[in-house]
């Protein structure tokens, strides 16, 4: 099993980025910067489906503070400037509703677990900071490995570092691009978390929350009970 980390086990803490935000006196109210994250990851996800290469995540960024109402002059500098924090203060720490719990009722059925990132070299520590180290087998990090995410090959080197083949791996995550485009061209299975409508494709699901990731896993053979 691998599972994305930001948007899927981590959420960007808005009360934080707001916090942060105002350290550079740059206003932004955390609510409006809630309300604006749909559709900077849109943009966001039809940046690595034009090809955009090197974790686009300061394109996410101007769109969401655009979208929140940030006073345009401030947006550039202020987003440089979160870049060269995001290594040390980190902004996706909001774990979401459930999935944690997934990954150890998954852990608890025997089967390795690994997160596969597109991240800046530090999840490994950020993983460590929040508690959650001992609950992965591997942390595939973009910033380490020089590979991201659509990427088949950091697929199948999290695979080889998990001993299983990518047919027999279910990878969850919500970015359609980068997570479950690059798992399938790696040849794992793929649950789109927080994804819409009805893929054809049958090896992909889609689920809303943590309960209908569960119930998507055990449909693509995960041994997990219907709890």
């Amino acid at each position: 099993m691998t599972f994305d980390f930001g948007q899927t086990l981590a959420d960007l803490d808005t009360e934080l980025l707001a916090a942060r935000l105002a350290e550079r006196a740059v206003v932004a109210d955390a609510a409006r910067l809630e309300a604006a994250g749909p559709a900077a990851w849109h943009a966001y996800s039809r940046a690595i489906q034009a090809g955009a290469g090197g974790h686009p995540w300061k394109l996410l960024m101007r769109e969401l503070l655009g979208g929140a109402g940030v006073e345009p002059a401030a947006i550039a500098p202020a987003v440089d400037w979160l870049w060269t924090e995001q290594p040390t203060r980190n902004l996706w720490r909001r774990p979401v509703p459930g999935m944690i719990a997934l990954v150890d009722a998954l852990a608890a059925a025997g089967l390795a677990v690994a997160v596969v990132s597109n991240s800046e070299g530090r999840l490994a520590e950020l993983a460590a900071e929040l508690g959650w180290e001992r609950k992965f087998a591997v942390i595939a990090d973009s910033g380490k490995l020089g590979l991201e995410k659509p990427d088949p090959r950091i697929f199948a080197w999290t695979c080889e570092r998990l001993g299983v083949a990518a047919a027999e791996t279910i990878h969850v995550g919500d970015a359609w691009a980068a997570d479950i485009e690059g798992a399938r061209a790696a040849g794992l299975s793929a649950v789109w978390f927080r994804g819409e409508g009805a893929p054809s494709d049958p090896r992909v699901r889609v689920a809303a929350d943590a309960p209908a990731t569960r119930r998507a896993l055990r449909s693509l053979g995960a041994p997990l009970d219907p709890a």
